[in-house]
């Protein structure tokens, strides 16, 4: 009883309250760093620096309080405090689970963007142990109300409060030396989210990320043409000339580009419990009719899906924090896809999601892009089981889009975005009976079935396209736009790849970043398997000089994949990069034939540096273009700059009838093509929520 007693009297003072919060939140963030975040400690000196890091920041912001001296604003403005730190170290375990990353300033300012296609994922990313990050607030704030913890009501003085700073601001500059001493330069280089957090905590990284974004701004604001010229030249030089073979054999042809969500590579092929996993997929991949890439990987950073249709577009790279299209996406000039083809080659272009509008910002980027049609989820039924997760399900979304792609002017440029393979992979009984995996980690298992699901999806909108006529008019580009199991549970994924889990790193972790991409080119009879590397930021310029377009005006990074004169070292967000030969992680050097660590000679040291010199340097210019919208400066001769107010993605179907109605004669939609007959009656699919339909409607 005295003990208790006694512990009531210190933490009833204001000074007790305070070093108890302190200590409490010290102890949820200690928790964070061992229980949800990976920050790759691997010496006494690293877990003495990673449990001494969240002292100061936490005394510092938590000390402010107690420079107020009313009672009845310090205790409310000191639990404010503790709960919006609290929020930040959760939005950011929430946000780890997902990324295998810290979220960034932009991250945050841009999530309204995002959010609203998210929220069924976050929802799968909580877990049950999530209690203790807010426990510590709900018992604090019952102690006090039943009064186990009174209100000190003297005052503290400036001194005291000032003194606490003081000694905060010294713990932070030997917190600051510590991480000095383990990585120089670690602030101005920025080796690493991870290290900022690993040596500095989590307070400080969003502040110095707060900071840095400010400044990026800033150049923005101050940039000048001048500074484009070092960025032309830049890919003047690593412009890589057409394939005279290949160069221009599909002008003319539609084009359909079907984004595979979260789809990898290794799922080609793949079988489990004896069957495919995609069968149709395996088909095209192994077609006559079409270029496959074996070893092309996604590129993407923490924009993720809109990072690989950023580089699908424009060829050019997301930003190192954040992503391009929710940050600048809404204001930069870009030299785009669609408003290329429809400049030269007089293409029509549109998306077809099942998602909001708003998701990753895309009612902004694509008219600034220059897409002329938007059909987002508001064209689409997506009540009931028709959605799941980010929106409608594949098989729905490529059914129900022909009412609007037959009415197309062709050539038409399209883009597909598919979601229902998307984390957390959760799929209805009704959708699919595919036996899947046990490995125990029912994110790996349930993908195999998802993928599945997508792959029959593709199998239906492949048999339309048959019977309606578009098969043979168009080339069909399919990509995997990133990962769809993260690094965090490859080691789940090991043993149905054939490997150890034990022996699983970086390396395995490199690797797996393969994902599809396949031009299927109906009716053609020399396809085959490239082993080609390259990456997202290749295909633009590859796609455009199949259509006979040449790229040697615009500012692109990628270069041809058909091109002798191709680039194969593959740049990753992080600047890591994978070649033929060689993969390096965190700048450890594999031999891709083995696996294995390299150690260098002095001969292949300045091999590797300067491989990775070139990779820093496309990063670097690329970030410099579209953080400073640079493009603004340069417009290539016969290239008019998009105006986004000529778009309006409202009642798109009634302009795709008007167009019709202004040319005539003239209209090359399918539907005039049909000689005004729809194309509709021949989609068929097992989608269950139309079959119910019609059985609903017989009676």
């Amino acid at each position: 009883m005295k003990a208790i007693n006694y512990i009531r009297a210190k933490i009833s003072t204001r000074y007790g309250f305070f070093f108890l919060l302190v200590a409490l939140f010290w102890l949820k963030t200690i928790y964070a760093y061992f229980t949800d975040f990976s920050l790759g400690l691997a010496n006494p000196f690293e877990y003495f620096v990673a449990f001494f890091n969240p002292i100061a920041t936490t005394v510092l912001l938590f000390g402010l309080a107690m420079y107020i001296k009313s009672s009845r604003l310090f205790y409310p403005i000191i639990l404010l405090i503790d709960g919006l730190n609290t929020l930040l170290l959760y939005l950011n375990v929430i946000y780890y689970r997902e990324f295998t990353d810290f979220m960034t300033v932009s991250t945050m300012t841009g999530y309204s963007k995002v959010n609203q296609g998210l929220s069924g994922s976050s929802l799968a990313l909580t877990m049950p142990h999530d209690v203790f990050y807010w426990l510590d607030i709900v018992l604090i704030l019952i102690l006090l109300l039943v009064r186990f913890i009174r209100i000190d009501n003297k005052k503290v003085g400036f001194k005291a409060a000032f003194t606490l700073t003081s000694v905060a601001i010294l713990i932070f500059l030997a917190d600051l030396s510590f991480g000095e001493m383990a990585r120089p330069q670690l602030l101005t280089r920025t080796f690493d989210r991870t290290y900022i957090v690993k040596y500095l905590g989590l307070d400080t990284f969003t502040a110095y990320d707060g900071i840095k974004q400010q400044h990026n701004n800033d150049l923005r604001a101050m940039a000048t043409k001048s500074e484009m010229n070092d960025v032309l030249k830049y890919v003047h030089k690593h412009y890589a000339a057409p394939n005279d073979k290949l160069f221009g054999t599909e002008k003319g042809k539609n084009v359909i580009v079907i984004h595979l969500e979260s789809f990898q590579q290794f799922l080609i092929d793949k079988k489990v419990n004896g069957k495919e996993v995609t069968p149709f997929l395996n088909s095209l991949y192994h077609s006559k009719s079409t270029y496959s890439f074996s070893n092309f990987f996604h590129q993407v950073g923490q924009g993720k899906t809109s990072d690989a249709e950023n580089m699908l577009e424009t060829s050019t790279f997301g930003l190192p924090q954040g992503s391009l299209f929710t940050q600048f996406g809404s204001d930069n000039v870009f030299q785009a896809a669609p408003s290329i083809l429809k400049q030269r080659q007089n293409y029509t272009s549109a998306v077809f999601h099942g998602n909001v509008a708003s998701f990753w910002n895309r009612n902004n980027v694509y008219k600034n892009i220059g897409y002329q049609y938007f059909f987002d989820a508001s064209y689409y039924n997506t009540a009931g089981s028709n959605s799941m997760g980010y929106g409608l399900k594949d098989k729905l979304l490529f059914k129900d889009s022909v009412k609007y792609l037959e009415r197309l002017q062709q050539p038409f440029y399209v883009k597909y975005i598919t979601l229902t393979n998307h984390f957390p992979y959760t799929i209805d009984s009704q959708d699919s009976n595919f036996k899947t995996s046990n490995t125990g980690d029912s994110k790996v298992d349930n993908y195999f079935k998802t993928a599945h699901y997508l792959d029959q999806s593709l199998r239906e909108f492949y048999n339309y396209l048959q019977a309606s006529g578009l098969l043979k008019k168009s080339i069909i580009m399919l990509y995997g736009d990133h990962y769809g199991i993260s690094n965090s549970e490859n080691v789940n994924l090991a043993k149905e790849l054939g490997k150890n889990p034990d022996d699983w790193n970086d390396f395995d972790n490199a690797q797996l970043q393969r994902v599809p991409l396949m031009f299927n080119i109906p009716g053609m009879k020399h396809g085959y398997i490239d082993k080609t590397y390259g990456g997202e930021i290749d295909v633009l310029p590859t796609l455009l000089h199949l259509l006979g377009i040449n790229t040697n005006k615009y500012v692109q990074f990628g270069t041809d994949l058909f091109s002798k004169d191709h680039d194969t070292v593959v740049a990753f967000r992080n600047r890591d990069w994978v070649s033929t030969k060689y993969t390096s992680v965190g700048g450890t050097i594999y031999s891709n034939r083995t696996g294995k660590v390299i150690h260098p000679s002095p001969h292949q040291r300045r091999i590797f540096n300067e491989m990775q010199a070139k990779v820093n340097t496309e990063l670097s210019y690329s970030d410099e273009l579209n953080e400073q919208n640079l493009l603004r400066f340069y417009t290539p001769s016969g290239f008019t700059p998009v105006n986004p107010q000529e778009y309006d993605y409202q009642n798109g179907f009634q302009k795709e009838l008007a167009k019709e109605t202004e040319l005539g004669n003239k209209s090359n939609s399918l539907f005039d093509k049909k000689n005004q007959k729809t194309t509709q009656g021949l989609y068929h699919t097992d989608a269950p929520e139309v079959n119910n339909k019609t059985i609903k409607k017989t009676k």
